[in-house]
């Protein structure tokens, strides 16, 4: 796989190309933040109290609604009622507050939450509901929080198991769900029962037929006076009615009313005559659908043009914030912007300015900045009024890529996942904006190209993949179907899709892309001889060996001849073809190899680089495939040893590691070691890739393996029934690992003297590997001789020995006379002929049940 695309941010080298042996497995999750000085109600939360997500800050002179607030707390509780009790189960109240844009609903909701704090609940959590994302990886943030999140959770699983404690606390607990769009989506992820209490707000009518609705109007006349007397320290009745008329009594405008009023220290007939004079034309268009509430466009493009002119950092910064998030920007993101331009405190005291003009508010940790909806919307209105849209996005854009600058690539994106997904957020409304725009940056394209390649690298596919498809649409649409930032989008998706096991769609648009390589760039291009690699080493997924060790081969005497036997693309392909040799049967072939690239990996990437315990696991492979356990296991337990303390515990590669190693301890006969450390691997493998990886589901037939090795085949056949299932429902009927699962499972019915069912099931499977992978293949050979086997245990002498026969001759051909699959097939033709009655069953555990290659 190749890097995002070359159009990349120009304060970032791209990470090395990643060929088409490499799998990237993972999850990522939650937005980043960081502390600043700032005020905070109610206190800070007490000792084991729980305050999770961006819960705003009261603003200054906040209005109560009494009627309103009393509604609410009739519907969901008073929370000073409940203190430190304990509640009920039941089914959990929820309760929705709908209502237009700037009427005061996420406020309410607020000094709700606030109530809940100074009450001291357990817990607290504020969720942004705008998107799926957005409602997941709050939700695994407060797993976490809770002690919930295992340490490799992906953001899905976390998310479930904060929503199941939510469901079984019997404290009271509230969950927001701010700005929620979609019912289906908020009903998933929302806990049906317990004491939880769930507060929605939304513009959706809808959440009002489906939970206990309240409606969230403008102010009273007597309520917007109240609020411009408390803000302003005016005391003007009248004037203050004429103000609050002129807005429509819409608590968001008032809000900026106030500000303006008590920032250029005007009375309420001079905000009047200011507002009214304002040129609104000048800045927006009129609406003919959409319209905005009385008085509110000119009220806050008023607070703009006043902020504006007195700081003089505010237009470019207010420019970024409202084509970013609108769930909140973290501090960090604008510090890791503001570094070449300005000094961090100056954006500190820019931002608490702007919060004073109430265009934008803090969390209540001071961690994320905030700005409604409502005033990103004129903004962003405005830009494009003046033609300044696209400047606006290109600034936000030039923002993410110095952000992107600071997270780490490869396997240290492991223990960034926070950050990750604080640019995928990011850059997903970046996006958004630029395309109802119809302009889509090139940056910004390359910066979505990231975004997939952090996926990718974590493993979760489940996101990368349209991700990946959706890019690709854009960069042809954007720049053509044969520009090299296209090609290599192209690349990508193919490697995305070999990495999720779709050999049918990875392989055609692997094709393809080579092709479009070698007719756009030459054939002896860096990026041409990535795309050649690609496709060999997936035709080596498919079990074409045919085809694909002539391309291996002819890959590695390109990149040697225009890389450099030393360049680290040259280092992968020599593993590469070492792969491809072993698959072969060519252990003659790949074990030198590998034991080269080894040594050269260490000299020029040094012993801890990633690519560098790939080679020594390989290596350590090969020789458990040759019989060599004496080196292999502990070069296996060394190279555990070395990825546990480089890349973590639980890296997907580190997985693999151990895994690997499981096996190795299997082949030797230790199942003493070798059940646990499959059992605790496979665990490990369905919590970090997902029950339907390729590696978890290859973990699971191993598993089965070893239970079947030690005679326990009332766990291992049900294990091979549903991997077989979940091989063919994920992979494909066709897909060696699926031809794997359904020789192991006829195994295991012959085993269990069951041949009635074993002896077509392997009949099928030997015919399905002749017409996928060739009557040469080795898994073919093995398959033959597993049929044989059974033919003999049923008794069938006449069938069994030809069969033994033909794949001796084949074995011998194939694989050598000396190697292990052979000297298999060898004694199980003498004990055939002699009438020893030896079925394969107890000597041979049909295919080689492979570790899967760990990334490369």
């Amino acid at each position: 796989m190749t890097t995002p695309s070359a159009a990349d941010s120009p304060q970032r080298q791209p990470p090395v190309q990643m060929d088409a042996t490499a799998s990237g497995q993972g999850h990522v999750y939650q937005a980043a933040g960081d502390q600043t000085i700032n005020h905070h109600y109610p206190p800070r939360p007490e000792p084991g109290q729980i305050v999770e997500g961006d819960i705003p800050q009261c603003p200054p002179s906040f209005q109560l609604r009494p009627q309103l607030r009393q509604r609410l707390a009739d519907l969901l509780g008073e929370p000073e009622q409940d203190g430190q009790g304990s509640a009920g189960g039941g089914a959990v109240v929820i309760c929705a507050l709908a209502g237009t844009p700037g009427v005061g609903k996420t406020l309410l909701a607020a000094s709700y939450a606030w109530a809940c704090q100074a009450a001291r609940w357990p817990v607290i959590a504020w969720i942004a509901a705008e998107s799926t994302d957005q409602i997941v990886t709050g939700l695994a943030a407060l797993a976490e929080r809770l002690g919930e999140r295992r340490p490799d959770d992906d953001a899905a699983t976390a998310a479930a198991r904060a929503r199941s404690w939510l469901a079984a606390t019997t404290r009271p607990a509230l969950l927001v769900f701010d700005n929620a769009t979609d019912v289906a989506v908020v009903r998933r992820w929302c806990p049906a029962t317990g004491a939880t209490r769930a507060l929605i707000t939304t513009r959706n009518r809808a959440f009002l037929r489906s939970y206990q609705p309240l409606e969230v109007g403008v102010f009273t006349p007597d309520q917007a006076q109240a609020f411009l007397h408390r803000r302003t320290g005016l005391d003007d009745p009248g004037g203050a009615a004429g103000v609050a008329t002129e807005l429509g009594h819409l608590p968001l405008a008032l809000a900026q009313a106030a500000g303006v009023i008590a920032r250029l220290r005007l009375d309420y007939p001079g905000y009047l005559d200011l507002l009214r004079a304002f040129p609104v034309g000048d800045y927006l268009r009129a609406h003919d659908g959409d319209a905005y509430l009385a008085g509110t466009a000119q009220a806050i493009m008023l607070s703009i043009t006043q902020a504006e002119a007195s700081l003089p950092s505010a237009p470019h910064l207010l420019a970024m914030l409202s084509v970013l998030s609108p769930a909140g920007i973290p501090v960090t993101v604008l510090s890791a912007g503001s570094k070449a331009s300005s000094h961090p405190v100056h954006l500190r005291e820019t931002l608490a300015a702007l919060a004073d003009t109430c265009l934008i508010s803090f969390s209540e940790d001071g961690a994320t900045i905030l700005m409604h909806r409502l005033v990103q919307r004129v903004l962003r209105e405005r830009a494009a009024h003046h033609g300044h849209l696209s400047a606006a996005l290109a600034q936000a854009i030039g923002l993410l890529q110095a952000f992107n600058a600071t997270l780490p690539y490869g396997a240290g994106s492991w223990a960034a996942r926070t950050e990750v997904e604080t640019l995928i957020d990011q850059t997903n409304t970046v996006y958004h904006w630029a395309l109802a725009g119809g302009d889509l940056p090139t940056e910004l394209l390359a910066l979505r190209g990231w975004c997939g390649r952090y996926l990718y690298d974590l493993a979760d596919l489940t996101r990368a993949i349209p991700l990946f498809e959706a890019t690709l649409a854009d960069w042809e649409r954007v720049l053509g179907a044969d520009h090299p930032d296209t090609l290599a989008s192209r690349n990508n998706l193919a490697g995305i899709y070999r990495a999720a096991g779709d050999l049918g769609r990875a392989i055609p648009l692997f094709e393809a892309a080579l092709a479009d390589h070698e007719r756009v760039l030459g054939a002896d291009h860096p990026d041409t001889l990535t795309s050649r690699s690609n496709l060999a080493g997936t035709y080596r997924a498919a079990g074409t060996l045919g085809r694909a060790i002539p391309l291996l081969e002819a890959t590695l005497a390109g990149r040697e001849r225009v890389l450099g036997a030393d360049h680290p693309s040259t280092l992968t392909s020599r593993n590469d073809l070492a792969h491809a040799y072993q698959a072969a049967g060519d252990l003659g072939r790949a074990i030198p190899l590998y034991e080269s690239t080894l040594a050269d990996r260490e000299r020029v990437l040094g012993g801890d680089h990633p690519d560098t315990l790939t080679s020594r696991s390989n290596l350590a492979y090969a020789y458990r495939a040759a019989g060599n356990l004496d080196r292999a296991i502990p070069l296996f337990e060394a190279t555990l040893a070395d990825c546990e303390r480089v890349l973590d515990a639980d890296h997907p590669s580190t997985l693999a590691a151990r895994h690997n190693l499981a096996g190795a301890y299997d082949t030797a006969g230790d199942l003493g070691r070798a059940i646990p450390l499959y059992e605790a691997t496979l665990a490990e493998r369905e919590r970090v890739l997902g029950g339907d990886h390729p590696d978890t589901l290859t973990s699971r037939s191993n598993l089965a393996g070893a239970y079947q090795a030690a005679g326990d085949l009332d766990r291992a056949i049900p294990l091979y029934e549903s991997t077989l299932a979940d091989c063919e429902r994920v992979l494909g009927a066709d897909h060696p690992d699926t031809l794997t699962s359904r020789n192991n499972l006829a195994h295991a019915y012959h085993a269990a003297g069951d041949l009635r069912r074993a002896i077509p099931l392997y009949e099928s499977t030997l015919a399905d590997c002749e017409r996928v992978l060739g009557a040469s293949h080795p898994y073919t050979l093995t398959s033959r001789n597993n049929l044989a086997g059974a033919y003999e245990s049923a008794g069938d002498s006449g069938r069994a020995i030809p069969l033994y026969e033909a794949t001796l001759a084949d074995c011998e051909r194939v694989l050598g006379a000396d190697h292990p699959t052979t000297r298999t097939v060898r004694r199980n033709l003498e004990a055939a002929t002699a009438a020893t009655h030896r079925g394969v069953g107890g000597r041979r555990r049909v295919f080689p049940r492979r570790g899967k290659y760990p990334s490369s």
